[in-house]
């Protein structure tokens, strides 16, 4: 499966709008326009998965640039990021951080509290 950026459409299409323009270059598996998470409004933006290469290159090659309305619709191949992993130490740390750490904080002992003063 190809996963495609969609972007610049009309905020008011819904998902079976996107499907059914893109069906007509290619099988759609999967679509998710992103949208708000208060309002859930739409973005303008969308990711699709399409069934293989062949039907990704007709869809791209057909609505890159595409109007609908006053909108120009924006139809690239997703590249997946690579993700980001930490080296291995190959074993524990000698002297585990605590979860409240902040930089600067003394990590050895604790300062010592002056007495309360009483009147």
């Amino acid at each position: 499966m190809i996963k495609l950026f969609v972007g610049g459409f009309p905020l008011e299409m819904t998902e079976l709008d996107l499907v059914k323009l893109f069906n007509l270059h290619g099988d759609v598996v999967t679509i998710k326009i992103v949208r708000d998470k208060k309002t859930k409004i739409c973005k303008g933006y969308a990711f699709l998965e399409m069934k293989d290469q062949q039907s990704a290159d007709n869809a791209i090659l057909a609505l890159d640039n595409y109007f609908i309305g006053d909108r120009q619709l924006s139809v690239k191949i997703r590249e997946d990021k690579p993700v980001l992993t930490r080296p291995k130490t190959g074993g524990f740390s000698p002297r585990p951080r605590p979860s409240h750490f902040k930089p600067g904080q003394p990590t050895e002992e604790p300062r010592k509290k002056r007495p309360r003063k009483i009147n």
